[in-house]
């Protein structure tokens, strides 16, 4: 399945809150979800009122929720539950960790770019370094310990700027340590499900995967 390349925004909409795409401009009266807040298409705004909403579509509606806030594809998703779900502990829990995780993710949480979207393209253009060395793949797997970092030739890409100069705006994770002179960063410990601040209902995904 091709990754999803038109409006951000029309996502948002489609799951009814925002899934924060666009970084900062979501918090703007520039959000289209607080313009609009209904789905989009020629039936958004009367549709959503006439239909009853039954379990499985609240399963549907929740896993493309989450897929769509990490920017992942169908078969990445699945992937991702499929290598969780045989891990100890809560499936659901065990899913949003590994979506914690992905360097893309890390180098949005760390402040060095305004969203996923823009993260993802830091790390396959090699502008973002994992423990001294260059990784351009943005599912790579960050572990406890490991060092991210800006290279140093890359922290004057505008959008890389500007998110360091925000950084001391930004809410941290308690899980992660951030150097913003340095533009590098260190995953301190794994992050439990209460320091992840994602609205989701992880456990209609497992149900959902597991018919």
């Amino acid at each position: 399945m091709a990754r999803y390349t038109g409006p951000a925004c029309k996502l948002c909409r489609r799951e009814g809150e925002k899934l924060f795409l666009k970084g900062t401009r979501c918090l703007t009266e520039k959000c289209a979800i607080d313009r609009r807040a209904y789905p989009p298409g020629q039936h958004g705004a009367g549709g959503a009122r006439r239909r009853k909403t039954s379990e499985y579509q609240r399963q549907l509606r929740e896993k493309q929720k989450v897929k769509r806030m990490y920017g992942l594809s169908e078969s990445q998703f699945r992937q991702t539950f499929e290598r969780v779900r045989r891990l100890p502990g809560l499936t659901g829990t065990n899913l949003l960790v590994a979506l914690e995780l992905r360097l893309d993710n890390i180098v949005h949480r760390m402040g060095f770019a305004p969203s996923r979207r823009s993260a993802r393209q830091l790390v396959t253009h090699r502008h973002v370094e994992v423990n001294g060395k260059r990784v351009d793949i943005p599912s790579y797997r960050v572990r406890s310990g490991d060092e991210i970092r800006v290279r140093e030739k890359s922290r004057e890409i505008t959008a890389v700027r500007a998110s360091l100069e925000g950084l001391s705006r930004a809410t941290p994770m308690s899980w992660i340590s951030v150097d913003s002179e340095q533009a590098s960063g260190k995953v301190t410990e794994v992050p439990t499900r209460d320091t992840i601040p994602v609205n989701a209902q992880e456990q209609l995904i497992v149900e959902l995967y597991s018919k």
